[in-house]
């Protein structure tokens, strides 16, 4: 691609075209726990000069780097709510490097009542491992769920039925607050539209994850960062919005005093129950040439509920030695109850009508606990990590089925089935950090990984004959999983010819995994992990990196389940216990440029290799058995190996203030996919994806905002057949009262029209079996909403009187 190539040589030059100047570094902490302060403010101002020549905020352990600096004299100035300004300076800059050490910040000394806090930190940060999005400052979601927020996030997009992507990739590792949880392998698109928008904090993106994170996701890792709030005092929050689609609430108290802190939250989702209108016209040919037509014409109604609880703490026993906890409970459910008028034509014969009534069931119950203990040394960035973490998860699903031929009482077909199962995985790991020098830092550590899986389905099947319900040995089944992940990694992050900073490591994992199904034998394996990041400041605002990554995608919990759905026996949905790890090969060059009064854009051309390349494929049988039972002109739809996948394109978000009051934000990403289907001889397939999205800010005066907000999902051509495109748009407005404690908003998700039409086909060509099919699918999905939402925040901020403090640091000697 051209293009790629003409922005790669435009990027390479103008590293080699930068010159080479100074840089201060330092870490900001408490100065009672002694705990890093992330997000604090530091600005950098020239000696003499009272207007700021440029700045940044601390990273999550407190460290900031200001660098590409002049030669002159400098002085830091440091901010962060609830503490006294620090100043350190004036710095002799001359090509070198100052490290001004641990700045502690003192709190403040005044006594404060009921206040509102608010840190202005832009809603988009591009970090150098990593893509923030602050969703608690994008005011106009916080009456949606996550999935409303994980749309605006660069470089992720969302489909209408709430699968997400990262560069193109469905494959991709999601965590909460940093940790894995069971709740996102039984129904990830489930836990995503029922957690409350109001209850994020951020959102990060990571594409090319170093080796100290694990190597699951092919994607890379999103990980949801939950609301908390490190202030000493009472405080919290209490959040609710009801809408035609859907209503949620929150709430969040938060409570801290000295060196310990707890938090609390609650928040529950419902999305009312919706109906969906379906038109399914398959068409098929067996070996001797007679063709059956399906014609359903149906409908849907859905509905799914949720809610999610925790207890968190915090505990500084001392100034080196601190330990957090938590505690969760998740819920999720839903259920999906149809009707289907059908029609068989088969060649020579009259066509067969019939009524099929259909009810799927699912919920999921999820208790995650944690603790993490981390130690300091003397040395300022040495630190001791030791982390466990826990989740266990019950999953049930269940459907009915019952067919009667247009005219008859009884029905020719019925069968139910329940399917409960456990999902329970435990991470332990230690990490340990070692700077060896001020521009040398080497990191090492281990982790284990177990999980136990556990599923029964007991199928009642329907004997037209007795017109009797009997329970159905052949089709019922158990299944015992267990997975073991021992890994260790090493990692190097270094400065080089004070040009480059790179941070290169590798990790190795090996995996063995025991199944008790019939038929299935997985191999254990090792999987070696090289990472690389090589980044460059141009200047204060422009930074360029390359990255290089490997990652796995190893089948998770809803994808190896046997447990086969029978609740549309013409449409059979199941899993594969079969699947193979998928491999993949990252490739990441990237541009970061701020942009004056918050503004940012992110270039970034990115190359991902996948083998083993697992994708959904659907089979078409004239005759299908399950158990000693056989289903006739069936289309069965799992996920498998199907042979390889590359991805090429380019990703580019920008947030570009072009005044005080009028905001845009774009996140656009182009995919060439090139897949090769080497398991049933298809053709090659070769597409070009678009991905993109504006949100257009307005802020029409100092308390109240209008949002409008667009998302598209282009076309694509598959290994089998072609998914839709789709178009969704979003209004909304917010009014804050109360001195801004409170606030009222309104949003709208497509108001024009009620639904969004998805055309999906597929095609089979002939296989080793001679059969050929060829479908059509129309849904007409209800997305059209209307909603009102409430926020009130509330708290009083306690600083004890403090001891005087000089807040200068004295210049150090260059």
């Amino acid at each position: 691609m051209k293009w790629i190539t003409t922005l790669l040589l435009a990027l390479v030059s103008t590293i080699v075209s930068a010159q080479n100047k100074g840089k201060i570094t330092g870490k900001i902490v408490d100065g009672n726990s002694k705990a890093a302060i992330d997000y604090a403010t530091v600005s950098i101002y020239q000696q003499g000069s009272e207007k700021p020549s440029g700045g940044t905020i601390t990273d999550d352990k407190g460290n900031f780097i200001l660098d590409r600096l002049a030669d002159g004299q400098y002085r830091v100035v440091v901010n962060f709510i609830g503490y006294q300004s620090y100043t350190a300076g004036p710095f002799n800059i001359k090509q070198n490097t100052v490290n001004v050490g641990s700045i502690s910040l003192q709190p403040s000394s005044k006594q404060l009542g009921a206040v509102t806090v608010t840190a202005k930190i832009p809603v988009i940060e591009n970090k150098i491992d990593k893509m923030v999005y602050n969703a608690a400052n994008d005011i106009t979601s916080q009456g949606g769920v996550a999935l409303d927020i994980l749309k605006k996030v660069p470089q992720v997009s969302v489909d209408i039925d709430g699968n997400v992507e990262l560069q193109g990739i469905a494959s991709v590792r999601f965590l909460i607050n940093g940790k894995p949880s069971t709740m996102f392998g039984s129904s990830l698109a489930d836990v995503l539209a029922s957690l409350p928008a109001s209850q994020i904090k951020s959102i990060e993106v990571i594409t090319s994850p170093g080796a100290k994170y694990d190597a699951q996701g092919l994607g890379g890792i999103i990980n949801i960062i939950l609301k908390d709030n490190k202030v000493r005092g009472i405080n919290g929050n209490i959040n609710f919005s009801a809408g035609t689609r859907m209503n949620n609430g929150s709430a969040n108290l938060n409570v801290r005093n000295a060196n310990f802190g707890i938090s609390a939250f609650f928040s529950g989702n419902a999305q009312v129950n919706t109906r969906t209108l379906n038109i399914n016209n398959r068409t098929s040919t067996d070996a001797l040439g007679r063709s059956t037509r399906l014609v359903q014409d149906g409908y849907s109604n859905f509905k799914r509920g949720g809610y999610e609880s925790g207890i968190n703490f915090d505990w500084s026993l001392s100034k080196i030695d601190n330990i957090t906890g938590s505690v969760g409970y998740d819920y999720f459910n839903n259920q999906n109850v149809g009707a289907t008028a059908q029609s068989l034509q088969t060649s020579g014969l009259a066509d067969v009508l019939s009524q099929r009534n259909s009810l799927s069931k699912f919920n999921a119950h999820s208790y995650d606990w944690s603790l993490d203990y981390k130690h300091k040394f003397k040395t300022d960035g040495q630190e001791l990590e030791v982390l466990y973490n826990s989740s266990f998860g019950k999953n049930n699903s269940a459907y009915s089925q019952s067919q009667v031929y247009n005219g008859q009482a009884n029905p020719f077909s019925a069968s139910s089935s329940n399917n409960p199962g456990t999902d329970k995985e435990t991470n332990i790991s230690i990490d340990y950090t070692q700077p060896l020098s001020k521009e040398i830092t080497f990191e090492t550590g281990a982790k284990t990984v177990l999980q136990d899986i556990n599923s029964t389905a007991a199928v009642i099947a329907y004997d037209p004959n007795s017109t009797v319900y009997a329970f159905d040995p052949n089709q019922s089944y158990s299944l015992k999983y267990n997975r073991k992940i021992y890994a260790g990694y090493i990692s190097l992050g270094f400065t080089a010819f004070d040009f480059f900073d790179i941070k290169a490591g590798g990790r190795l994992e090996h995996t063995d995994t025991h199944i008790d199904f019939p038929g299935t034998v997985i191999p254990s394996y090792n999987t070696w992990v090289p990472t690389a990041v090589i980044s460059h400041k141009i200047n204060t605002s422009s930074t360029i990196k390359i990255s290089y990554t490997k990652r796995v995608e190893r089948a998770e919990y809803r994808e190896i389940n046997p447990f086969i759905n029978l609740s549309d026996p013409y449409n059979i949905t199941t899993g594969n216990p079969l699947l193979k790890p998928e491999i993949g090969n990252v490739f990441e060059l990237g541009y970061n440029k701020s942009l004056e009064a918050g503004g940012n854009l992110y270039v970034a051309l990115f190359s991902r290799h996948n083998s083993n390349d697992v994708k959904t494929y659907t089979n078409f049988y004239s005759e299908y058995r399950v158990g000693d039972s056989v289903y006739r002109n069936v289309s069965v739809t799992n996920r498998q190996n199907i042979g390889t996948e590359q991805n090429t394109g380019v990703s580019i978000s920008s947030s570009v203030p072009f005044s005080k009051k009028l905001n845009l934000r774009t996140n656009t990403t182009v995919t060439d996919k090139y897949i090769v289907n080497k398991v049933y001889g298809g053709p090659s397939v070769n597409a070009v994806v678009v991905r993109a999205n504006v949100n257009l800010t307005y802020q029409l005066s100092n308390t109240f905002v209008a949002e409008a907000f667009g998302n598209y999902n282009s076309p694509m051509k598959n290994i089998q057949g072609r998914t839709p495109m789709f178009l969704t748009y979003n209004f909304a407005i917010r009014k804050q009262f109360m001195n801004k404690k409170a606030s009222v908003g309104f949003t709208t998700a497509n108001p024009f029209a009620k639904y969004v039409n998805q055309l999906t086909t597929v095609t089979q060509a002939a296989t080793t079996n001679g059969q050929t099919y060829n479908s059509y699918n129309l849904r007409r999905v209800p997305y059209q909403s209307f909603g009102l939402s409430f926020s009130w925040r509330f708290g009083k901020l306690d600083f004890k009187k403090e001891k005087e403090s000089d807040n200068t640091v004295k210049p150090i000697d260059n």
